[in-house]
């Protein structure tokens, strides 16, 4: 078997994975709520007219100040909804696993042993293998 077939082979497990059936649930939930898409688009329209005035000459900064206030307010409201809480959650596992993933294929490059690989969590300070900072 050659290594794209079975990295094709490895892509249809992962999406069995119940981390993964998890999170695709929780997406699809996320785009359904009507009022959590609403409030997203809300935060973003507010995110865009706050960028407007902080682009004119002449900043009102009383203006800039309740629009970053009501772009606070909005952001925890779609924060605190279920369906996004579910959704981040298991957008961690998912991340987490999917990190150590790249860790076993990049020390399995590096001429570890694939078995003896052990799943590192934080910051090793090298950005290899790394799904990102969170």
């Amino acid at each position: 078997m050659d290594i794209i077939k079975m990295t094709r082979e490895l892509g249809k497990a992962i999406q069995q994975d119940d981390k993964v059936i998890a999170y695709n649930l929780a997406r699809q939930h996320n785009d359904s709520d009507e009022k959590l898409q609403e409030l997203i688009g809300k935060f973003n329209l507010k995110r865009l007219e706050l960028n407007n005035v902080l682009g004119k000459a002449d900043r009102d900064t009383d203006r800039i100040a309740q629009l970053d206030k009501e772009i606070k307010e909005i952001y925890a409201e779609v924060m605190n909804n279920p369906n996004m809480i579910a959704y981040n959650t298991t957008k961690q596992e998912v991340d987490r696993m999917m990190n150590f993933v790249t860790q076993i294929l990049t020390g399995s490059v590096n001429g570890e042993d694939p078995d003896s690989i052990e799943e590192q969590t934080g910051c090793s300070g090298s950005c290899e293998g790394c799904s990102g900072c969170h």
